[in-house]
């Protein structure tokens, strides 16, 4: 059959069919034909079935049953038995019944409804079973003293249980012990019968007692009656007594309370247990048998009354906020009286929420900042330059600081729907109503540097011209030179330098011709030779130097033609001339000229007559006058720029009119607000002497005196409204005493005044004192006075011997109320709520008899004689016919005078504890409450204290208040908190020289380090190996290549060397004087040293040539080489020319005017390149301390050679120029740790003792960055509190068993409740002091409000049998297995042991009792067997638990060394042997079975020790092998591995023992052959060998294998 298929139907619901496959298969497996299977039993291929929807999710679910009980998997696999060796637990499986339902009545549904939605939970799951815990007790205690002094008693020994039997483990064993004892045998007849009083029984009331009281008032109605009081003041006083009397008396709604009795049986006991007639017992005198009682009563309450308001009275947005709670309270009707049931409690709250259409949103609370301070910038270490002090323009990055403060955040809101106009959005509230993280409370903050202006050098000096061309009538001329402003300043360029120099000049001109060219020389006549004139090209040009129209020039003269000469072959031949030289001074005067030079030289003599002659030497050069100016420089110099002043000129459309808001910090920024001006001072000012007149200035470059600005907006100090007075602390102490208190308020500045705003107010905060109340609030109890004693009426107790009808125990009661502090009634609820516990209202009191007797109260103890020696006494007497009773006079029975010791006060002080921080005097400023201040320049080093608590003892050596020691609880010690002293570091030192003489270098300046921080000061920026600080700086600097240029005169006049006298030609040589010059822009200036110039490019200083001779061509210098061109290749070539400057002779010719080279590579050809320098330091503006700054790196050009060139030589070749020359960079800045201030002290650590620290503590609010002053390591600090007592209620002991005046019986036991004062420590119980001291504490012990001071006991009769009382609790043990990791839970228990006294009364005991209770956090224990040395064939073996604890129950159920063997059949009797838990004797570890030849244990024989030799120990190391059955499991006994028997069933040794001493004795024979070999003297080698050993020497190094 195949599975059913998908539930089908129109309709959802049971409406549904399914179908199935079916067919007919084989037996083994194949299909056949359905013919060949019985057609009666084919089953049905289709059904009903329910049809599922999606809407049925929400009618079926799945019902899950509870989990069954955990069964073995191994029982249930194969219904065996749990195996009995069981180690942490066992695995099991459980289930459950799972089933879908239907919601409505929960009826079942097919399973495939809910399947359909959810798969079917699993309905099994492993669980484990825990192994049965046997019961665990302790060891017996020692054996009690005999029960009887003489005949035959019992002696008796106890132990408790320390673990309960638990999942099927072992019951516990017998928890007591009894043993006979006989002390002797009894002189007279032992004691047999002994009176035994039962326990009172329940109160009742005498059914008689309302009509015995009516007979008692009608019978004596008219005896008592007394004659009328007329005496007015006296029947008030009466009056006054009764009102008294009233309220004393127990007629209060809450209490009703009855006097009733109750009685208790006496009967005598035999010491068997069994009682006997009370006649046996006469001879003694018969206990009390009834006593009065207090008829109990519950305590009854009314009924809850209705729920109060809810705490919470808005809705809250938050959803997740806390709800408010409700309470009701009940009122008591009536007190619980006697042993009645107590009062529950008479209140209960539940959470709730607002309810109602009218709920306002609750308020919310957020937090708020004031503006940020001004941007603080701290300079770095390496620019802490004492040039450097005033910082005030330091610029760059910094630190902001801000207060922040709590507001309530949806006041606006609830201002409306309150209709409170008066109520302000921003007032500050406690900072502990705003959640969630605190705004940051100081912040990085950029003050932008101001880029300082950069002038370019000055210009040359211009033409003498007018200052306006166009007015030129009546004007003076001067020349001017310029400089440009080369970078954007900030401010623009009103803050740069003067621009413009004038120097006063004569002959001014506008326009003049400038000379392009000269034309060459053309001979007159049109002849090849002789004198001719040279033609100028010029240009009209303006002042600047622009060309200009030619008819501007008119006026000027234009440069006429120059005469020149063109050498004919016999004329000397003279050079050109020389361009000018430089002028030899910047300006003239009366005895300063400026000087300008040129030359010419002769290059051919004349060739005697018919020639020109040559000049002679004064003609070779030419002087002229240049810079005739007066030495009189002259600029407009400027004044700052003063304060923006409103511009009365100025629109008043521009200001602003109305008064500006206020609301926030925001509202009124750096805005402008208004049209101003500013103005500044202008004069002409000469150079090197000062202020001028203006007219001696050009007036067109003057600059402007006034500029419009804008006027910023006045911002006035804005602060917040007051907060609300904060709440006043109770003012009253514990003892109702009224304190003065104190309350404050404060507001927060949100934006500082500026620009003339208005200041802020003096006075942030105020404060008042507390409205202190007239009466301290609280409540107390007042009790009344005991009403008169009430016995038990005489008619029940008549019968009872030795009653008397008027005397005798009884009980009183007492009226109590509630009382404010000051007096005034109070209701009772207040008192159950607020005061300290109800006093009692009942007591047992004592009427006298006349037989009893009678005493005076104590009287008052008489003054001390002396303090701490002195004894002080009271006394009372006896009272009327006690005086003459002798029983009376016995003063021990009724002592009439005590004494005792004067208080001492002496005390004794002393310090304890350790020394606190070390804390600033002054430094205990508080976190303020309405907002959180970053500590800005507090002091955080100096002197300070230190503080140890002050401990003070009384003369017993207790704990009291440090105030009885004078002493206000310290010791203080002044103390020093060392200041942090930073990294010093040296001023800079001067810049290096540029790497590069020529092109682009670096120049570096360092710091070094001068004094090394300590205790926390800003550290050093870093070290080098030598633990050396050093700062570095290194910044790009370009060298001008033509900064030095090498300046060389003209050549000389020629030596000839062979000179022919008569055509004065031929070889010779020329120098000159080649000097290194420093080049401006005039020109070459001044002679500087030689190594400044390039030597490659210095010029020769010597040349030889040939002097033409008469009529020979006379050539030119040669020109300049041309530039090879790229790439340099041998198939180039350069050249250079020169051109004829006389003509040859006829028959002459000239030699040629063009010389080739080839190009030879970094020899006359370069290749050019760029290369890049190394990048800076992070370089700032000129005031900047820190961040955005720029790394610049530079281009140099360089030649293939390597050699740097000017950078014209790569920009002609258009090179690729790839690199980034600057990126920005951040240097970090120093910004010093930033921390909160201090909170306020906390509350003490403890309440009272030795120990407790109060704690404050402050948060970094900004960490360290960059080298500014890292965090102290210290954020917290603390002090000891001052050294309280520690007090506490106490009990004491459990009283033994009392029954009064016979031997056993019910009883009552008592213990006290005392005072006692410890130094917290826990070390001791203390000591116990005056019950006051404990006043102001709750009445609990160990948090225990119920107080039991006395409870119902048995005293024993003399040989019962008995239950002891309760033994402690256990300590709290986890019930696992160590090993497995598992756990059950935690358990303690208690037990109790049964006493006997009587040998024969043994049987009658009763059970022993034990009881558990669950606990946390149990200790796991293991448990072991444990056992002493063998003491002859036996020893004692026991259990011991792991914590040492020796125990009875717990260790492994087998016992391997136990003394009783008498499970083995025949019992275990041989040494060394024990019975296994199959019951077969066996051997001790360590020994081997020996068997008899039934297959029985015959002894036990030690196994033999195997030595095996090693190197490391010449005695050998000793391996034993120890058997152990092989059989047993490896649990049983671990650390068994193998058995080695060496002999056989029949006690012979076996056959491989033989076989190991045969090996043993083979490898003897081979160690003793090796070391003889080893040992035996070599015989001497041939030398050849011997060499041949010496080159390769055989070593032999024993590793200390054992098997070498």
């Amino acid at each position: 059959m195949g599975p059913w298929g998908r539930c089908m139907g129109s309709d959802c619901g049971p409406g549904g069919s399914q179908s199935r496959a079916v067919w007919c298969a084989h037996v083994d497996g194949w299909t056949t034909l359905h013919t060949n299977c019985d057609q009666s039993q084919r089953p049905s291929n289709q059904q009903n079935c329910f049809r599922v929807c999606d809407w049925h999710k929400d009618l079926y679910d799945w019902k899950l049953g509870a989990w069954n009980q955990c069964v073995s998997v191994s029982a249930r696999t194969f219904g065996g038995m749990r195996p009995y060796v069981c180690n942490g637990g066992e695995e099991g499986i459980q289930t459950r019944e799972v089933g879908c339902i239907l919601k409505s009545d929960e009826s079942l549904g097919d399973d495939t409804i809910c399947e359909y939605f959810e798969p079917k939970p699993r309905l099994e799951q492993a669980c484990l079973i825990p192994c049965p815990q046997d019961c665990v007790v302790s060891e017996f205690t020692p054996w009690t003293s005999c029960s009887k002094t003489c005949g035959t008693g019992l002696k008796n020994r106890v132990r408790s249980v320390l673990v309960p039997p638990l999942f099927g483990g072992s019951a516990c064993p017998n928890l007591t012990e009894f043993q006979t004892c006989k002390p002797g045998s009894c002189k007279g007849p032992e004691g047999v019968y002994s009176l035994r009083v039962g326990p009172w029984m329940p109160c009742s009331l005498p059914i008689s007692r309302p009509v015995r009281q009516a007979k008692h008032r009608k019978g004596k109605g008219g005896a008592r009656e007394r004659p009328g009081v007329k005496d007015p003041d006296t029947r008030e006083l009466i009056q006054k007594k009764r009102t008294r009397n009233r309220l004393n008396r127990q007629e209060s709604p809450f209490w009703d309370i009855q006097v009733g009795y109750q009685s208790r049986t006496v009967s005598c006991a035999h010491r068997n247990g069994s009682t006997v007639g009370l006649s046996l017992c006469l001879p003694w005198d018969l206990p009390l048998t009834v006593q009065s009682c207090i008829l109990a009563k519950d305590c009854k309450l009314s009924e809850w009354a209705d729920w109060g308001p809810c705490s919470k009275a808005c809705l809250d947005p938050d959803p997740e906020s806390s709800r408010g709670q409700r309470s009701r309270t009940r009122r008591v009707h009536q007190f619980s009286v006697g042993e009645g049931e107590d009062c529950p409690p008479l209140e209960e709250t539940e959470p709730c929420d607002p309810q109602g259409d009218g709920v306002l949103p609750c308020a919310t609370y957020t937090w708020r900042t004031t503006e940020w301070s001004d941007c603080r910038v701290d300079s770095l270490l390496s620019q802490q330059d004492r040039r450097r002090s005033n910082q005030t323009g330091l610029c760059g990055g910094g630190l902001q600081n801000r207060e922040v403060y709590c507001v309530q955040a949806n006041a606006e809101l609830l201002t409306y729907l309150n209709n409170l106009k008066d109520k302000d959005a921003s007032r500050p509230v406690d900072s502990k109503l705003c959640g969630g993280p605190v705004p940051n409370t100081s912040q990085l903050c950029h003050i932008l540097c101001p880029i300082e202006c950069e002038v370019s050098p000055w210009g040359a000096w211009g033409p003498c011209t007018y200052e306006n061309c166009d007015v030129q009538e009546g004007k003076k001329g001067f020349k001017l030179r310029k400089r440009e402003i080369s970078n954007e300043p900030t401010g623009g360029p009103g803050n740069c330098p003067h621009l413009v120099e004038a120097v006063p000049c004569d002959e001014p001109s506008c326009w003049d011709w400038r000379l392009v060219r000269l034309d060459e020389c053309i001979p007159d006549g049109e002849l090849p030779c002789g004198p001719g004139a040279q033609i100028p090209q010029v240009q009209c040009v303006n002042s600047t130097g622009d060309m200009v129209d030619k008819e501007l020039c008119g006026g000027a003269s234009a440069p006429e033609p120059i005469a020149c000469d063109v050498p004919c072959p016999k004329d000397c031949v003279l050079s050109d001339w020389t361009s000018w030289s430089s002028c030899s001074q910047t300006c003239s005067s009366k005895t300063i000229e400026g000087k300008q030079l040129r030359t010419r030289s002769i290059l051919a003599y004349n060739a005697g007559e018919g020639g020109g002659m040559c000049p002679n030497s004064s003609s070779l050069q030419e002087v002229r006058n240049c810079n005739e100016h007066a030495c009189t420089v002259y600029h407009w110099q400027t004044g700052p720029w003063g304060p923006c002043t409103e511009d009365p000129s100025a629109s008043a459309l521009n200001t602003t009119t109305g008064p500006r808001s206020a609301a926030g910090p925001n509202t009124s920024g750096q805005g402008p607000c208004s049209q101003g001006m500013q103005t500044r001072k202008v004069i002409c000012v000469r150079v090197n002497v000062g202020q001028v007149p203006p007219k001696k200035c050009p007036e067109s470059p003057r600059p402007g005196t006034v500029r419009p600005c804008r006027m910023p907006c006045k911002k006035d100090c804005i602060v917040t409204p007051f907060s609300d007075w904060s709440q006043c602390s109770p003012s009253c102490d514990a003892a109702g005493n009224i304190q003065k208190k104190k309350q404050s308020r404060n507001r927060v500045i949100l934006q500082l005044p500026a620009n003339g705003g208005q200041d802020c107010p003096e006075v942030l905060e105020e404060e008042k004192d507390c409205e202190a109340p007239k009466v301290c609030p609280g409540y107390r109890w007042k009790s009344h006075k005991w009403r008169r004693c009430q016995l038990v009426p005489w008619y029940i107790r008549e019968d009872s011997p030795g009653a008397q009808e008027t005397c005798g125990p009884g009980l009183q009661t007492r009226a109590v109320s509630c009382r404010q502090l000051d007096g005034v009634q109070a209701d009772i609820g207040e008192c159950l709520k607020f005061a300290n516990t109800m006093p009692p209202i009942t007591q047992r009191c004592q009427l006298p008899c006349q037989d009893d007797c009678q005493l005076t109260n104590w009287s008052k103890f008489s003054s001390c004689t002396a303090d701490c020696v002195g004894v002080r006494t009271r006394k009372r007497l006896l009272v009327g016919r006690s005086k003459k009773k002798d029983k009376c006079k016995n003063t021990q029975m009724y002592p009439l005078s005590e004494t005792q010791y004067c208080p001492c006060d002496k005390y004794n002080a002393q310090p304890v504890g350790n020394w606190s921080d070390c804390i600033l005097a002054g430094g205990d400023r508080v976190e303020s409450l309405l907002g959180m201040k970053v500590q800005g320049n507090v002091k955080e080093c100096g002197q300070g204290y230190r503080y140890q608590a002050m401990v003070c003892y009384d003369q017993d050596n207790r704990l009291v208040e440090t105030s009885r020691c004078n002493s206000h609880g310290y010791i203080e010690e002044a103390c020093i908190i060392p200041c942090p002293s930073d990294c010093k570091l040296s001023e800079w030192s001067n810049w290096s020289r540029c790497s590069k003489s020529c092109g682009s270098g670096v120049k570096v300046r360092s710091k070094w380090l001068r004094e090394k921080p300590y205790n926390g000061g800003r550290p050093c920026p870093k070290l080098d190996h030598i633990n050396q600080a050093q700062v570095y700086e290194v910044v790009p600097c370009i060298s001008d290549c033509s900064q030095y240029v090498w300046v060389a005169e003209p050549w000389s006049v020629w030596k000839v060397s062979n000179l022919d006298l008569k055509e004065n030609c031929g070889e010779g040589v020329q120098t000159r004087k080649v000097r290194c010059m420093l080049n401006t822009i005039d020109g070459p200036s001044e002679s500087v040293e030689d190594y400044l110039c390039d030597p490659e490019d210095m010029p020769l200083g010597t040349r030889g040539s040939r002097l033409p001779c008469p009529e020979d061509c006379v050539l030119s210098d040669w020109s300049s080489w041309n530039r090879c061109s790229l790439p340099c290749s041998y198939n180039n070539s350069r050249k250079r020319t020169a051109y004829a400057i006389r003509s040859p002779g006829a028959g002459r010719q000239c030699p040629e005017t063009t010389e080739k080279e080839p190009c030879s590579l970094n020899l006359n050809c370069f290749h050019y390149f760029y290369n890049i320098t190394d990048w800076s330091t992070c370089q700032l503006s000129a005031n900047a301390v820190c961040g955005n700054g720029i790394k610049t790196r530079m281009l140099d050009c360089v030649r293939s050679d390597g050699k740097s060139v000017d950078l014209k030589f790569c920009k002609e070749l258009s090179l690729e120029r790839k690199w980034q020359m600057n990126i920005s960079c951040v240097v970090e800045c120093p910004v010093n740790c930033q921390l909160s201030d201090w909170s306020a002290w906390s509350e003490c650590s403890h309440t009272c003792g030795l120990d407790g620290r109060m704690w404050r503590s402050r948060v970094v609010v900004q960490g360290s960055q960059g080298d500014g002053r890292p965090c102290p390591s210290q954020l917290e600090q603390w002090k000891p509190c001052p050294v309280r007592p520690c007090y506490r209620w106490q009990y004491s002991p459990w009283s033994e068993c009392r029954v009064e005046e016979v031997v056993c019986g019910a009883g009552l036991r008592y213990r006290n409740l005392s005072c006692f004062v410890s130094d917290g420590s826990g070390e001791g119980e203390g000591s116990m002091v005056e019950e006051e001291l404990c006043g102001g504490l709750e009445l609990a012990v160990n948090r225990d409000k119920l107080i039991i001071l006395k409870e119902t006991c048995v005293l024993p009769c003399p040989g019962e049998c008995y239950l002891m009382e309760w033994s402690d609790w256990s300590p709290c043990l986890s019930v696992c297995a160590k090993g497995a990791g598992v756990d059950f839970g935690s358990v303690q228990v208690r037990s109790r042991a049964v006493m006997a006294q009587e040998p024969e009364n043994v049987q009658l005991c009763p059970d022993q009792d034990w009881e558990s209770r669950p606990c946390t956090d149990g200790e796991c224990f293991e448990y072991k067997w444990m056992s002493s040395t063998w003491s002859g064939s036996s020893r004692v073996t026991w259990c011991q638990r792991s914590d040492g604890l020796n125990v009875t129950g717990g260790c492994p159920p087998i016992n391997p060394q136990g003394n009783d063997n008498n499970s083995c059949d025949p019992p275990c009797q041989m040494p060394m042997s024990f019975c296994t838990e199959a019951d077969v004797c066996m051997c001790e570890e360590g020994y081997t079975e020996v068997m008899s030849s039934s297959d029985q244990l015959d002894h036990c024989t030690p196994i033999p020790i195997l030595e095996i030799p090693t190197a490391g120990d010449k005695k050998t190391d000793v391996k034993t092998s120890r058997a152990i059955n092989p059989t047993l499991p490896g649990t049983i006994q671990p650390g068994r591995t193998w058995y080695l028997q060496p002999f056989g069933s029949d006690g012979k040794l076996k056959m491989w023992v033989y076989g190991v001493a045969v090996g043993a004795l083979v490898l003897l024979m081979f160690i003793m052959s090796m070391i003889y070999l080893a040992c035996k003297k070599p015989k001497k080698p041939k030398r050849q060998r011997q060499m041949n050993n010496r080159l390769k020497p055989l070593t032999l190094a024993y590793d200390g294998d054992a098997d070498m």
